[in-house]
Formats: structure tokens, sequence, C-alpha cells
């Protein structure tokens, strides 16, 4: 559906996107992720005609988009504010785009009544805008863009003014709304958990380049770089004293560990010398009093960190300059260990990953 080649973005002497090469298929949830300022929205705004590449082009169903303006390509954006009309009600928001396409007025009332439908707002087309809850305004915004009927959906942080709640249901509301109507969105956000649970992929981004661009599950448990890991979530970063990578294999020497092998998952290592084992805390687990394992190393407590349903502890393995973060659910207690107890701790040895550093 869209293809990215070789796009450079710069504005002055500051290079906003640096030589992005990327391509989303139709009908993908495909997101952008990275920290404020990496990008994410220029290459979003580029795509919906917003902004102009400095170089290279980006083509939407095979047509290149050079030239195209906003209101002619076959996109939609959802912005981060949502931009309802106060003075106008729900059904008048979202018929607001349509009054250039000059549609009969059935036609136009029709296209509304089934826009609001997708978006589960069907009766609340007199409510007034300025007398909408924060989801029902990010509902009208959808459905404003909906009502247009693009190819692309493009949604700029549309959750971000949301409470953890809300914004959690959104994104299930989100999700199964373009499963329901199956045109590409490309979602833009700060927040990893929001992009793991909504996209079928996802490409991370720092400083205007993407460094990654896989399924949730692949860039969460196979991370190319530090840099992704370490943004998507905890990762225990590993001294070894000794480390090879042959092809498609690796083998450490861990201190305070032992020795570890794997396998590279279809990622290659560009300079072995400076690659770097990594362990998500949660593949970690605690060995309790009776329990037996293998392998099985020693450590002390050193904080621990109460989050509801699990809890993270600081342990301080000797051989480690830093702490491993476990994470253990406290369904037998790991929210009752003492800051300063000797713990034991299990891992499988296939939970090791090899990443760049």
């Amino acid at each position: 559906m869209i293809e990215i080649r070789n796009v450079d973005k710069s504005f002055g002497l500051f290079r906003a996107l640096d030589t992005l090469n990327a391509s989303i298929r139709e009908g993908e949830f495909f997101s952008l992720l990275g920290p404020s300022g990496c990008g994410k929205t220029t290459l979003l705004r580029m795509i919906g005609g917003f902004d102009t590449p400095s170089s290279g082009e980006i083509l939407i169903g095979g047509k290149s988009m050079a030239g195209i303006p906003p209101n002619l390509r076959p996109t939609n954006m959802v912005f981060q504010s949502y931009a309802i009309f106060p003075h106008l009600n729900v059904s008048e928001n979202v018929a607001y785009g349509l009054k250039r396409l000059r549609l009969g007025r059935e036609e136009e009332e029709s296209r509304v009544r089934q826009a609001l439908e997708q978006v589960e707002l069907s009766g609340l087309g007199p409510r007034m805008g300025n007398q909408l809850s924060g989801g029902q305004r990010q509902r009208v915004a959808l459905a404003r863009a909906l009502v247009m009927r693009p190819k692309v959906l493009l949604l700029d942080e549309p959750l971000s003014a949301l409470d953890k709640k809300l914004r959690e249901q959104m994104q299930v509301e989100l999700r199964h709304l373009q499963r329901q109507i199956g045109i590409t969105f490309i979602l833009v956000t700060h927040d990893q958990y929001e992009a793991l649970s909504m996209s079928d992929r996802i490409a991370v981004m720092f400083e205007g380049r993407i460094a990654q661009i896989a399924e949730p599950k692949e860039i969460y448990q196979n991370p190319a770089t530090r840099q992704v890991a370490d943004f998507l979530g905890g990762m225990n970063f590993l001294t070894s004293s000794h480390l090879s990578v042959s092809g498609k294999d690796f083998k450490a020497t861990l201190p305070g560990i032992g020795e570890t092998t794997g396998h590279l998952s279809g990622k290659a290592i560009s300079d072995p010398a400076k690659a770097i084992i990594g362990i998500r805390p949660e593949r970690l687990r605690i060995v309790w009093e009776g329990e037996t394992a293998d392998p099985m190393i020693s450590g002390k407590v050193v904080d621990r960190n109460y989050f509801g349903e699990v809890t993270s502890l600081e342990v301080a393995i000797e051989g480690q300059s830093q702490y491993l973060s476990v994470v253990e659910t406290n369904d037998f207690g790991a929210d009752d260990i003492p800051i300063g107890s000797d713990i034991r701790i299990t891992y499988d040895p296939d939970a090791f990953v090899i990443m760049q550093g």
C-alpha cells in the first residue's frame, strides 16, 4: 500500500529524517514508535501530504505522491487534538469533510450514519461537540476521518490525552475497528505497550532513522540493538567475559551465571566485538524454598518495587556489574521478600538474546 523510498527531511541544518526505507502492507495496522523528536510525526505528515520530503519519494498504491496535496491523497488524518468543532453537533462534525464532495443530502446522511455506527456512536448525532466526553470526542474524530472512506488512516497519538483506563479501552476498540473495516492504519505513538498491543508490525525510530521493523513478538523477544531493547520494556544487559558469534550461533560466558549458547533469530550482528547479551526480567524466576532448578544462580535483593499484580526485584549477582531486574507475579509472595534477602534464581537458557551494542 505504501512505499517509503530513501526519504530525507531537513529543517535548515537539522536533519529530521535520514534515508528512510519502509513498506507498509494493505490492510495492516502499522505503528511508528519512538521517543519525542525521533521523526515519527514528521514521517506521518509526509505520508499525509502536510510536509514534503527533502529527497526521496513516497508512493501510495503504487503512485508517487510528489506534488499531490493532502485533500487529493487517499489518506485521512486523526490529529492528537481531535479538533472537534464545539458549535456543531456530532453529525455536523462528521459531515464536515463531505461538504466539498457535494453529495446529495440522502447520500451524505447515509455515510454519516454508517460512520457513526462503525465507531459505536449511533444515536449521538444531535449532541453538541462541547457536550462530549474525551472518549466520545476521539470516536467523533475517527468517524470524521472514516466518512471520507480513505485507503489509509493516519493516527497522530490519538489516545495520549485520555486517562489510563479509557486509553486501554480505546486501544482495544481501535484495533477491533481496524480489523472490522480492513483499511490500512498508521499509528504514531511513544507508548511501547500501545504499539505492542495494537500493531501488526512496528517500526522503531531513533534520531530520524528506523532501527528495526518487525512484528510485536519478534521486536520484543529479539530486539536488533540495545537501544531498541531498552526502549521496549525492561532488559537486563549482562557482562560477559567471553562472547563469540559464528554465523547464526553465539556462545557466551556470563560471570556469576555461567555459559550460555543461542541461535540468532534472523537478525545479523554487524559488529560481533560490540554485541551484547540480554534477558527480559520476566524470563528470570525465583526458586522458592523446597524447589530445585537447573540452572540456578544466587543473589541478594537490594531493592523491591510493588506494582499490584507483579513485584520487581533488583538483585545483586556476584560477577555482574549491574543489578538484575527480576519480575514475578505476587501469587507466591514475591511482594513479601525483604530487602537484603538471599534468593535463588533460575532461567530458561533460550531466553537470552544477543543484540548489537
